[in-house]
């Protein structure tokens, strides 16, 4: 006879995170709450890493991700970013900081979980000292590859999801089509913003201390 795995050993909240290598648009990372029934729901909707999905599906996968488990997605816009990078001067601290956030906020709506896994990024006391500062305990399991977990990988799709609308909204805004990543092309762009709006517009789109700003500038100077 074959056991079962318990609801608790089942249940686990997938915490994953998008923008990070990307110079223009916001850092953003989600949480997702997976039990036994979502699982079976999230495997015949064929969900994996959003590294392995086209962009017009992770937008179309998203809204049904949302629909049928509990989650959080907290954007860190690049304004934002800047201002707490330039405080925290340290991108595995700023992460932990944004970990803690999106596992803070799902549980205020009330989900009871006790296991967290994510992408193995730095220190997991990072985080778990930003929680345990709020009160909450959690056991968080930090994993390379996490993506391959179900929860982790419904996680990946919706921070995907939020920060290529939110590069497209970006991009409308500055009259400039901001591309992902960190190439030549990039920095092409970049150029073009400070043309237009300055090197204060270029905060306002892109993480300022990757080396492509440096580059921009000592080119334009």
């Amino acid at each position: 006879m074959t056991t079962q795995p318990s609801r608790s050993a089942i249940e686990r909240i997938g915490i994953d995170e998008s923008g990070k290598g990307d110079y223009f648009g916001p850092l953003v990372i989600a949480a997702v709450f997976v039990d036994a029934t979502t699982q079976r729901e999230l495997k015949l909707m064929e969900v994996r890493d959003s590294k392995k999905i086209a962009d017009g599906r992770i937008l179309e996968l998203a809204p049904d991700i949302k629909t049928i488990c509990p989650h959080s997605v907290i954007t860190i816009g690049p304004q934002k970013y800047n201002e707490l990078y330039a405080k925290i001067r340290n991108l595995n601290r700023l992460l932990a900081w944004g970990h803690a956030k999106a596992l803070e906020t799902l549980l205020e709506q009330g989900v009871a979980c006790e296991r967290a896994i994510s992408d193995q990024f730095g220190d997991e006391r990072l985080i778990l000292r930003a929680l345990q500062e709020k009160g909450r305990r959690i056991t968080l399991e930090q994993r390379p590859k996490a993506e391959s977990d179900l929860a982790v990988a419904a996680a990946s799709i919706l921070a995907r999801a939020e920060f290529l609308i939110r590069l497209k909204r970006l991009s409308i805004e500055v009259g400039t089509a901001l591309p992902k990543g960190a190439s030549p092309t990039v920095e092409l762009a970049a150029k073009m913003i400070v043309k237009k709006h300055g090197q204060e517009g270029l905060g306002s789109v892109a993480k300022l201390h990757f080396k492509t700003t440096k580059a921009v500038l000592a080119k334009l100077s």
